[in-house]
């Protein structure tokens, strides 16, 4: 809950506006147009995705809305973006062109983590790649420019999210500018926009210049210097960063209530703020000698020049931006390009539970266009009988885009929106056989988990609610997501309720009762669970708990599947050559899996999404979770870049895999273990000479086999289509070559 000051700037509610007749689908063609009587639109908005009306897809929600505040909104979707005839096919929009890359970075989307193109594409019809451009949001401003270039261009999506500002690009492998200066658009929206891009289309439909909308939250754009009754604090240095108050440490359990309450400004002021040698928290210097009014501060980080020079410094403007992101107390950053100003106004004010629920009950057809016929979009096939039941994620995981793009403070709907939604799948949704394949979101079960205190969640600065462990301010109550299972359970025409999304499972041991109604009832024969990791170096840099909490949960998922009745599995994910993993941490963890009797068919290997403090650490090798300094005593941070050594973490990940056991061999030896290489219990690989009996000789695992944690490809029995015997059948989902939310 933020307090109602900061909401001051807000505009009026999106949940009172009157609506128009709702469209079929947003038109995508004159034809479409013709037909609902339009001579042009409002609104268009251009999109890497292909047009599926339905809430998991961005052009979807903002397009629904804004037609549901009277607006009419075209869709280009997937463009030919090789000449600008494309982007004229609806003619020229009203108030702006609204530009997105799609539901993932276009770069992400088109190559893997080795930089290699994909050969497919989940959110094009028929899987195929090629579809969207490199960098597409960049080349779609390009084009609606030279298309008509009298229209504001307004830049939305994760892609524009996690590129606000000057950031490391893993492709090019230097720092790019921000976003916003290279695709030359009028304005950024970044974060969930629903309300920014309410009060845009408000405000430019009253007349008002896309050069005076400055006072949005949420939303960047070019300045070209500090208003008036602006207070700046200089932050572009180390040594002397201004009053950017004391950094928490994560890696201190900051349990105590002192820790997250509020700010003491007068009592620090004119001091330096004192550095605790057990946390090593940074000395920052106090500036000012006066109080300072939050709402008219301005944070000047080091420039785009700076930065892209020196891994200190970008360090250190990685570390205030993940500071100033809770919109309880969040500043406003700038960032000096060259001879222009780029401004960031604080992040956007969460949506209430009223608003959320008239986002997602919003007229979406649920489908595809009809314009895509009979072609199969694997995104939409993984999620049509799915439901997403919150935002945001309070984990901090530091590989993880979720919150700078949704943000800490989780956004829920209610238990009434939720269950309409199901009715909707169950009366609209075509293929509907009666299992919902998910509730869930970001994660599985943060639903109505917050702070305990409204005050302390407005004021905290902690990147993590959960890690090093669980803050006691952390409400870890589940009875209100136990309660939606249980009614969900009961609609008429639901046979199942699958839970596919990833599980904190720090979180689940903490309410037995859910765990108990999780395995009883929503496992589809095996749960897909994220510990990422064994060993505390690699876990550390990952803001992860250790594996002591997913062995804690091992216990509890097999005592209620005991309980049941069911022969159940849990399937752990891991990531290879993550920022602060050595050869000997994936060594012992390739040993763990291979004692837990686990073979892994497909292995994640870490990839630098822009923003994430995980890529600041594998772009400048330090931490900047920790303190930061150009002396060489400061910690650095041990980074897998070379493609023989990330080879070589995945091939630890895949031990049983004999294709590896050459390149494992070489290691081991050179590792001083190669102790571990012969047919023994204890030694990882077999000795020289075995690959080729082994290819011969291979045979997938059975029930029999030592350990429980294995997949559908190396001993999972098939499973069951029928309740309650074996594993479930998650009956509809399909599988997409890889997840189409980036993570």
């Amino acid at each position: 809950m933020i307090q109602a000051q900061h909401a001051s700037t807000l505009p009026n509610t999106f949940l009172s506006a009157s609506r128009q007749s709702a469209a079929p689908f947003l038109p995508m063609s004159r034809q479409e147009m013709q037909q609902l009587g339009w001579d042009a639109c409002d609104i268009i908005i251009v999109t890497g995705d292909a047009y599926v009306d339905h809430p998991s897809f961005g052009m979807a929600i903002i397009g629904r809305l804004l037609e549901s505040q009277g607006f009419k909104v075209g869709i280009i979707a997937q463009p030919d973006w090789h000449s600008a005839d494309a982007f004229k096919v609806l003619g020229k929009p009203r108030l702006f062109f609204g530009i997105a890359a799609g539901n993932m970075d276009s770069m992400i989307n088109r190559y893997t983590a080795d930089r290699k193109i994909r050969s497919d594409d989940a959110y094009t019809p028929g899987n195929r790649a090629g579809k969207r451009p490199d960098r597409a949001s960049i080349v779609y401003s390009q084009r609606c420019r030279e298309a008509y270039k009298d229209v504001p261009l307004i830049l939305g999506g994760i892609e524009a999210s996690l590129r606000r500002i000057a950031h490391y690009d893993y492709w090019q492998d230097k720092v790019r500018r921000s976003i916003l200066l290279d695709s030359r658009a009028d304005l950024l929206l970044y974060g969930n926009a629903e309300r920014a891009v309410v009060e845009v289309a408000r405000r430019l439909d009253a007349g008002e210049s896309i050069d005076t909308l400055r006072d949005i939250r949420g939303t960047a754009f070019v300045r070209k210097d500090t208003p008036e009754h602006w207070m700046e604090i200089d932050s572009t240095r180390i040594d002397r960063p201004g009053k950017v108050d004391k950094i928490i440490n994560p890696y201190v359990n900051t349990r105590d209530l002192p820790q997250c309450e509020l700010e003491n400004q007068a009592s620090t002021e004119g001091e330096a703020v004192e550095m605790d040698a057990e946390d090593e928290v940074q000395i920052l210097h106090i500036e000012p000698r006066m109080r300072l009014d939050r709402s008219k501060t301005v944070i000047r980080l080091p420039s785009f020049e700076k930065v892209s020079k020196d891994p200190v410094l970008y360090a250190h403007a990685s570390r205030v931006l993940h500071l100033e992101t809770n919109p309880g107390n969040a500043r406003a950053l700038v960032q000096l390009h060259g001879d222009q100003e780029v401004w960031l106004n604080p992040p956007p004010i969460p949506l209430t539970t009223a608003e959320m629920d008239s986002v997602f009950d919003l007229p979406y057809a649920r489908v595809p266009h009809p314009a895509y016929g009979k072609e199969e979009i694997p995104a939409y096939k993984m999620i049509r009988f799915s439901v997403n039941i919150m935002r945001g994620c309070f984990g901090g995981c530091t590989f993880c885009s979720i919150t700078e793009h949704e943000g800490r403070i989780i956004q829920n709907r209610s238990q009434q929106s939720i269950l309409r939604e199901i009715e909707q799948i169950r009366d609209k949704v075509p293929g509907f056989t009666g299992v919902i394949s998910d509730l869930g979101g970001p994660t599985a079960n943060m639903y109505r988990i917050a702070c305990k205190s409204p005050e302390i969640e407005a004021a905290c600065r902690k990147p993590s609610c959960v890690f090093p462990g669980i803050c006691q301010n952390l409400n870890t109550d589940h009875s209100a997501l136990t309660q939606l299972y249980r009614e969900a359970r009961q609609l008429k025409g639901v046979k199942k309720i699958l839970i596919a999304s990833g599980l904190r499972y720090d979180l689940a041991v903490e309410d037995p009762e859910y765990v108990r109604e999780l395995v009883t009832h929503h496992v589809g024969g095996y749960l897909k669970i994220a510990p990422e990791h064994t060993e505390r170096g690699p876990l550390d840099k990952m803001m992860k708990p250790g594996i002591g909490s997913y062995d804690a949960f091992k216990k509890m998922f097999e005592r209620f599947s005991r309980e049941a009745g069911k022969d159940q599995y849990l399937i752990p994910y891991f990531i290879a050559a993550h920022p602060g993993t050595t050869d000997e941490d994936m060594l012992n963890l390739a040993l763990w899996l291979k004692r837990n009797g686990f073979k892994a068919d497909q292995v994640q290997a870490f990839y630098p999404s822009p923003m994430a403090t995980a890529t600041t650490m594998y772009h400048t090798g330090r931490n900047p979770l920790k303190r930061l300094s150009y002396k060489k005593t400061a910690e650095k941070v041990e980074t897998v870049k070379g493609e023989r050594q990330r080879r070589l973490h995945k091939a630890f990940l895949r031990w049983h895999d004999p294709e590896n056991w050459p390149l494992l061999r070489e290691a081991l030896k050179a590792m001083g273990r190669a102790d571990l290489i012969g047919a023994g219990d204890a030694q990882l690989i077999p000795a020289e000479g075995s690959e080729e009996a082994a290819s011969s000789k291979r045979q997938p695992q059975g029930r029999g086999s030592r350990g429980r944690m294995l997949t559908q490809h190396t001993g999972l029995p098939p499973r069951s289509h029928k309740a309650g015997k074996g594993p479930q059948a998650a009956r509809g989902r399909g599988k997409p070559a890889r997840k189409p939310v980036q993570r």
